[in-house]
């Protein structure tokens, strides 16, 4: 015969687990999610290098990081120290060699320009399949942050031109790397994400 002390123990197990049971899983809620310590002091002002390469601009692409939304420029063989560049917000961007304005969406418009073409010198073929005025070939910016809008300006006398449309004028850095460079631009100017 069973104890009534070891009846009640039981009965009060068997319905914790019932009760826990039939807790909803939206009742439960997660741990808050910690906010991201982003890099901070990049500043909006123009950035810049000298240098030059005759290494052609291969790709153009884009990512998306907790921070800040980034640009890549690849120049495969192109050594970090050759690379030249000239990064700054511009009211409007026109066209090197023409002058034609091309239009960029977005709050604020950052003209890339790298010291390298998008052709090859010797010959004159093109290295990267963009077309002038148009968005940078395979740069899809759903669910960007930061990035808006891209437009490829040409390449004219071993510069290539982009456009870059942001939803702000927001901090910017720009990276020399090995066989490419980076531009990112911050999601906000506090320093948080």
């Amino acid at each position: 015969m069973l104890q009534p002390r070891t009846i009640c123990a039981t009965f009060a197990l068997a319905g914790a687990m019932l009760a826990t049971a039939a807790v909803p899983a939206a009742a439960v809620q997660a741990a808050p999610a910690r906010a991201t310590a982003c890099p901070t002091g990049w500043g909006s002002v123009a950035k810049s290098d000298p240098d030059s390469t005759v290494t052609p601009v291969r790709d153009i692409r884009t990512g998306r990081h907790d921070c800040f939304d980034r640009m890549v420029v690849d120049l495969p063989g192109a050594t970090a120290d050759g690379l030249g560049y000239s990064v700054r917000y511009v009211d409007r961007l026109y066209q090197d060699g023409s002058g034609r304005h091309l239009p960029v969406a977005g709050g604020a418009v950052l003209e890339v320009r790298v010291a390298a073409p998008s052709y090859t010198p010797e010959t004159g073929e093109a290295t990267y399949p963009a077309r002038a005025g148009r968005p940078l070939p395979g740069v899809d910016l759903t669910g960007y942050r930061t990035f808006r809008d891209t437009r490829f300006a040409g390449s004219f006398e071993g510069e290539t031109q982009v456009g870059l449309g942001v939803r702000a004028r927001l901090p910017f850095r720009v990276l020399e790397l090995p066989g490419r460079l980076v531009i990112d631009v911050a999601h906000t100017w506090t320093g948080s994400s």
